[in-house]
């Protein structure tokens, strides 16, 4: 098919898998244009974001449904259709979203409640939210902002610890803790990363390589330990994030990347903190909650306030996309549809940076 082509007579492509494995299991297929249904959108896809979870979906982690499926769960377009009793959205509005099925592809199918329609150009002071921008921060962007402002609500005097702190959730809750005023402290695992960690704002950029980030954080605060910790590692840092936060602290467990959390006593590890298991489709199950706080960051973005992480532009080809290479994906990237062979890095934004 043509790219760019349209009509629901026509194909389209999609990267989906038909078993779960590898990065070598993705494929590119010839599907039919699919046609909304009631309270449905289909969208053309400018850009698709690129996320471990991602890499959960196509090894099975999580449970994707019945084989074949496409892959990717954020990205940013047109509207191109719109079914039955949509009132919302019409052709021609720009979208974004990060809970459809199978955004690898040219275009996609989502619920019309799922569609976070994009702001207009706004004033001369404002950067535009383009398409690139706006398939990278839905996701991560949404979860920093729960994590930050509304599990535990930061403030000035706070003190937080981030892991993963180079991660693309990673960076945008430092932005937005430094935004709400806290002392922020972030891990990650080479003095590269501690750049672009510090570059976005972080007071203390560790190194766990080098430093137990439970030593340096008491040291820091007096033996206190940090008001909030936000850990989306796993089991490699889960106790020590309970071990550095205070007594009536909170930790906040909102990922695996290393694998689940050892089984736990309770009471013997967590003592008088707080423990929370989170996930972002809890805090935007109301169109109107998610629809403030995407409001909220897109605010921020164009504020200059706050940078998309999104490292690098990776051409849809041959189902080549960062989590082909790797089996995981190595930046925070964001997949266009197939118009090229090359790789484009672009050049980080303030604050900006790879996955960790």
């Amino acid at each position: 098919m043509r790219s760019g082509a349209t009509g629901e007579d026509r194909g389209m492509r999609a990267i989906r898998i038909h078993q779960h494995g590898g990065p070598e299991v993705m494929q590119v297929d010839e599907v039919p244009v699919p046609v909304p249904a009631a309270g449905e959108v289909r969208v053309r896809l400018a850009f698709a974001g690129v996320n471990f979870i991602d890499v959960y979906h196509r090894t099975g982690y999580y449970e994707t449904g019945p084989l074949p499926v496409g892959l990717g769960k954020e990205g940013a377009g047109v509207v191109e259709a719109v079914g039955p009793g949509v009132r919302d959205l019409e052709a021609g509005d720009r979208v974004c979203f990060f809970g459809a099925t199978g955004a690898y592809a040219e275009q996609v199918l989502l619920r019309a409640e799922q569609a976070i329609p994009l702001p207009g150009p706004g004033g001369d002071d404002e950067r535009p939210l383009d398409l690139q921008a706006a398939a990278a921060l839905p996701l991560q962007g949404l979860t920093a902002h729960y994590l930050t402002q509304t599990i535990r609500p930061l403030g000035p005097g706070d003190t937080v610890l981030v892991q993963a702190a180079a991660g693309g959730v990673g960076l945008l809750a430092v932005q937005m803790a430094k935004l709400s005023g806290a002392t922020v402290f972030g891990t990650c695992s080479t003095e590269d990363k501690a750049r672009r960690v510090r570059d976005a704002g972080a007071d203390r950029a560790i190194l766990y390589t080098e430093e137990d980030f439970v030593q340096v954080v008491h040291e820091a605060t007096g033996g206190r330990g940090v008001d909030l910790a936000l850990d989306g590692v796993g089991r490699a840092t889960f106790e020590g994030s309970v071990r550095a936060t205070r007594v009536r602290g909170h930790v906040v467990l909102f990922g695996q990347a290393s694998g689940e959390p050892d089984p736990i006593r309770p009471r013997q590890l967590l003592g008088s903190r707080t423990l929370t298991s989170a996930s972002l489709f809890a805090y935007t199950a109301d169109r109107r909650e998610m629809l403030a706080r995407a409001e909220a960051v897109f605010a921020w973005y164009r504020q200059g306030r706050c940078a998309s992480t999104a490292s690098c532009r990776w051409p849809r080809r041959r189902g080549r996309t960062p989590c082909w290479r790797a089996g995981r994906p190595p930046a925070r990237c964001c997949s266009s549809p197939p118009r090229s062979s090359r790789l484009r890095r672009g050049r980080f934004p303030p604050g900006g940076g790879r996955l960790r």
